[in-house]
């Protein structure tokens, strides 16, 4: 009789290990479909457009809940095309961003913008010439490879297209993890801070 009791006791406490299981599983999935649709997403990079900063097969961490994007910051944002995009924010609502002094740099708001730090090498920051005023709650967003980059420069014919709204914007890199051996944490220029 005891045998039998001890079975039945060890059955339940099989029964009840395997419920827990399931369940802390299913709860840890949950939160990672959590996390991942409102806190923090995973991008693959999928051209040259940011080198040398992010190159082709990188991938960013991106945090959703960042706050508002401002000058400097990488951004995934719902692009031109309607496909998840990456890019570097140059000039915020407000912003007159302008191309080019007579140095060739890109100027905001009539300060040059010193962008040796982040732009691919022997790269101009920008072969086409532009002077925009960026409007309230939009973006002048651009790759860091501007040779190889189809950003708001491609679309300053189109009216105001060339801007991307902020609502727009999905998230802020913040990581580089992968590949691992180029893993960084982002950070915004310095240049960007002598901006007004």
């Amino acid at each position: 009789m005891a045998g039998t009791e001890k079975a039945e006791s060890l059955e339940k406490k099989k029964k009840g290990t395997f419920r827990e299981t399931i369940l802390l599983l299913i709860t840890g999935i949950g939160i990672a479909l959590l996390l991942q649709a409102f806190v923090i997403g995973s991008f693959y990079i999928p051209s040259e457009s940011m080198e040398n900063t992010l190159k082709i097969n990188d991938r960013v961490f991106v945090n959703k809940l960042a706050g508002p994007p401002g000058r400097g910051d990488i951004v995934v944002f719902k692009g031109w095309n309607g496909e998840d995009t990456i890019k570097r924010v140059i000039g915020v609502g407000g912003d007159r961003v302008k191309c080019c002094d007579s140095e060739r740099r890109i100027t905001i708001n009539g300060k040059p913008l010193d962008e040796s730090s982040y732009l691919y090498p022997d790269d101009y920051p920008s072969g086409d010439e532009f002077d925009v005023k960026v409007p309230p709650g939009t973006l002048w967003l651009m790759g860091d490879h501007r040779s190889a980059s189809a950003d708001a420069r491609s679309h300053v014919d189109d009216g105001d297209s060339a801007f991307i709204p902020v609502d727009d914007v999905i998230g802020t890199a913040v990581v580089r993890y992968w590949p691992l051996g180029r893993g960084t944490i982002f950070t915004k220029p310095d240049s960007f801070a002598e901006v007004e």
